[in-house]
């Protein structure tokens, strides 16, 4: 089993990043369920391969499930993640608990940051359902074995999270356009090109910051164009992190860090296609009744 074990740690991982979104806590699912592997009696393991996906999957879904429970805690407290986990024999890790942020930001590109962002606005059952099935073809019988729930019931799950991940219809007519705006916005704010910032800008342009954002005593705005591009300038950092999306079936911008929702941007546009106003909304009350989907 353990030289199974590292013939798979590179799906084993995909399919836990995927679930998680986040590489440091991947490899602590890897972590774990090497561990119950390592314990389990696995002579009469006929998959062996089928088998691990099943132990990491539960591990993970035992995690988003605590996930959800203290969502309002802040990503980055300063502790360690890592628990004593006590004496075992453990295969070892080619990653480890401490991710390296240039291979997570690789990750992130390679599935796509805006689908991290969804899929982190789904439910623990959803997102588990439509990552194995539809991303790793695990068939609905063995994953709904894993939620206790039968065949059917998982496959109404999956076809929820699909939905969300290719988005709702937007009421919003001019659509391709605003997109392209939001497109630019994004890779101005990345690659730090300031004077394409202020071309995207209408002369009239208000920034709205919640007071989760900074944080502030208080929510902050900001009016003028040379300010706010001065302020998306600030969050270069953040951007990397950042994928377009539909925000209550308008074009928006979501950042994650870690694959978690963090910030979300709305956008107000003139006739014209300049950006008039942007909301950025940090506050996780609010972050939870926003519609995030996915955009085609």
């Amino acid at each position: 089993m353990a030289e199974r074990f590292e013939l798979d740690r590179p799906r084993l991982r995909a399919v836990a990043y995927r679930i998680l979104g986040s590489l440091g806590e991947a490899d602590d699912a890897l972590q774990d369920a090497w561990l119950r592997a390592d314990r389990a009696d696995t002579s009469g393991v006929e998959n062996p391969s089928g088998w691990l996906t099943t132990v990491v999957a539960r591990v993970c879904l035992n995690m988003l499930r605590a996930r959800d429970t203290r969502r309002e805690e802040p990503l980055d407290d300063g502790t360690d993640r890592g628990t004593d986990r006590g004496p075992a024999t453990v295969a070892p890790l080619s990653g480890g608990p401490t991710a390296d942020p240039a291979e997570e930001a690789l990750l992130a590109d390679e599935v796509g940051v805006a689908l991290l962002i969804v899929l982190d606005t789904l439910g623990p059952a959803e997102r588990l359902a439509f990552v194995l099935h539809d991303m790793f073809d695990v068939p609905f019988d063995d994953i709904a074995e894993m939620l206790d729930k039968t065949s059917a019931a998982t496959r109404q799950l999956a076809s929820r999270a699909r939905r969300r991940v290719r988005g709702v219809p937007a009421p919003d007519a001019d659509l391709p356009r605003r997109r392209r705006a939001v497109d630019a916005y994004l890779a101005a704010t990345r690659g730090g090109d300031f004077d394409a910032l202020v071309s995207l800008l209408h002369p009239d342009v208000v920034l709205r910051a919640d007071a989760a954002v900074v944080p502030t005593p208080e929510p902050i705005a900001v009016a003028g164009v040379e300010q706010v591009a001065r302020g998306a300038m600030a969050s270069m950092g953040r951007a990397r992190s950042a994928g377009v999306v539909l925000v209550d079936g308008r074009v928006g911008m979501a950042m994650a860090e870690h694959g978690r929702l963090r910030v979300v941007l709305r956008f107000a546009f003139a006739d014209d296609g300049l950006i008039t106003g942007i909301d950025v909304i940090a506050e996780p009350n609010q972050l939870n009744d926003l519609l995030i989907s996915g955009i085609s």
